[in-house]
């Protein structure tokens, strides 16, 4: 009688000590409440639709055996969650109690993560777990203090360029223009100059009204992973300490392959994305995300003309002699300090929703890759199709395989979160992008006035125009910076 005592006292200890030290990832053990996890989001539309589709399918499955009840809530925008989120953290009047999951980009869960609120997500994922995704994606979650995993992934994209394969097809036929041409940034310059003047030669009455051929979306994107491909990482972060890194060569380079195609009209921008400008006719091509696919229109509709259009899918261009870097952008999930046991199911969710196979069937609807390692394969996608009897245009499923061969085939590059990163981003996005919009107005009232193009854009893409810019934007990202360093500062006073 004795031995047993002694023999269950030791099993006791042993459970309770397994309890005390074992990685939560492997707890599974069926919570003897329900435990209710919120998710805030950012999904619309199709999105949406497919995240709300499998929450369900989680609630059904997953959950009702583990008692865990998972409810979704689309903020909007990025912008009107961030506000949202920050808004309940602060305990604002009229916002609503924090959620135990949302949506996050790197820079606003940096925020948060500095003020506590957010939870430690390793001890709830095995090494071998976390091995299990893409190593870029894991690694940009780890902002914690300590290197701690504060951000999930559960969807990402990058970028692609997508164009009008009508106005193509006429326009290489008749100039012998190649796609080979585009897959440098300064190709697409010579190509886009070569259409302007192939455009402008329709109206010989009307000279200088040659059309603009490309654009892109997130300019920001250009100069991190431009710069990244040149050489330089313009945000050198350790231990969430950042370092400037501003070459002058470099921003030349972007400058020249950005801004004086722009003044000259053979870039531009026109509505708040460059696939509106496709749609309405004043771009045929533009550099974009993965999952701007769904919104690359169908026709073309000028005044009261309406065309029906095809698309083509290109790796997006990089520039001549660079390393291979493409962005790795698209918000992960962080979870809300709270309890283990709320903690625990957030990541419960978290595991299911990026299965390989779950994550694909969310990418066939969303245009997002998925995060896993086993999932990045083609074959996967068409597995999945297959099973879940999944239809894409063909235009989603051309650039979802080009993506997929351009993360195999290039770096992945998003710089890591530091004080001041978001307003230095903004910096980078609008500084060089408002100032070609503006100055593009300059030189069509010279031409209107009778100047060549040439003349008309001489003083605006110089060099000395070039280094006052310079000049200009490398004291903005250092204030950036150094503004932040005296926030704190004062704030340890």
């Amino acid at each position: 009688m004795m031995k047993k005592n002694i023999a269950a006292a030791i099993l006791l200890f042993s459970l309770i000590m397994t309890g005390c030290s074992g990685d939560a990832s492997v707890d599974t053990v069926k919570n003897s409440d329900p435990v209710d996890i919120t998710i805030w989001h950012y999904y619309n539309g199709s999105q949406k639709a497919a995240f709300d589709d499998l929450v369900n399918e989680f609630n059904e499955t997953v959950g009702k055996e583990k008692n865990i009840y998972v409810e979704g809530h689309s903020k909007g925008n990025v912008s009107e969650l961030e506000n949202a989120v920050l808004a309940s953290s602060k305990k604002e009047v009229g916002s609503d109690e924090m959620p135990s999951i949302f949506s996050s980009y790197a820079d606003t869960a940096y925020e948060l993560e500095k003020e506590g609120l957010l939870a430690d997500l390793s001890p709830f994922f095995t090494e071998e777990e976390q091995n299990s995704y893409m190593d870029a994606y894991i690694e940009e979650g780890k902002i914690g203090v300590n290197g701690e995993l504060k951000i999930f992934p559960v969807a990402k994209s990058t970028e692609i360029m997508m164009m009008n394969k009508n106005v193509w097809d006429e326009f290489s036929a008749e100039t012998g223009a190649s796609l080979d041409d585009l897959k440098t940034k300064e190709g697409v310059v010579r190509v886009a100059g070569l259409y302007y003047d192939w455009t402008d030669a329709k109206t010989p009455d009307t000279p200088n009204d040659g059309k603009a051929f490309y654009g892109r979306d997130a300019v920001a994107n250009l100069f991190i992973v431009g710069s990244m491909q040149l050489g330089t990482e313009i945000f050198h972060v350790e231990k969430q300490k950042v370092t400037l890194q501003i070459d002058r060569d470099v921003f030349k380079r972007i400058w020249d392959c950005y801004y004086v195609p722009f003044v000259k009209g053979y870039f531009a921008a026109y509505g708040r994305f460059r696939s509106d400008d496709v749609k309405i006719g004043e771009l045929i091509a533009y550099t974009g995300s993965t999952t701007s696919a769904g919104y690359f229109p169908d026709q073309v509709e000028v005044g009261d003309s309406i065309t029906p259009i095809g698309c083509i899918v290109l790796p997006v261009p990089g520039f001549e002699g660079g390393k291979p870097y493409i962005v790795q952008q698209g918000a992960g999930m962080v979870v809300t300090k709270s309890t283990q046991e709320k903690e625990s199911a957030a990541c419960e969710f978290l595991k299911w929703f990026t299965d390989a196979e779950k994550n694909t069937e969310f990418s066939c609807s969303s245009g997002y890759l998925p995060v896993k390692k086993d999932a990045g394969d083609i074959e996967v996608l068409e597995k999945v199709m297959a099973d879940k009897q999944v239809s894409m245009p063909e235009k989603e499923y051309d650039t979802l395989t080009e993506a997929y061969k351009a993360v195999k085939s290039n770096e992945l590059y998003t710089n890591k979160a530091f004080d001041g990163g978001s307003k230095a981003r903004k910096v980078l996005e609008y500084d060089l992008s408002d100032k070609a919009v503006a100055d593009r107005e300059q030189v069509k009232t010279l031409l209107a006035e009778g100047l060549s193009l040439e003349d008309a854009v001489k003083d605006y893409i110089s060099e000395e125009s070039f280094d006052l810019w310079f000049s200009s934007v490398k004291q903005k990202l250092e204030a950036c910076v150094e503004g932040t360093k005296t926030d704190q500062e004062d704030g340890s006073k």
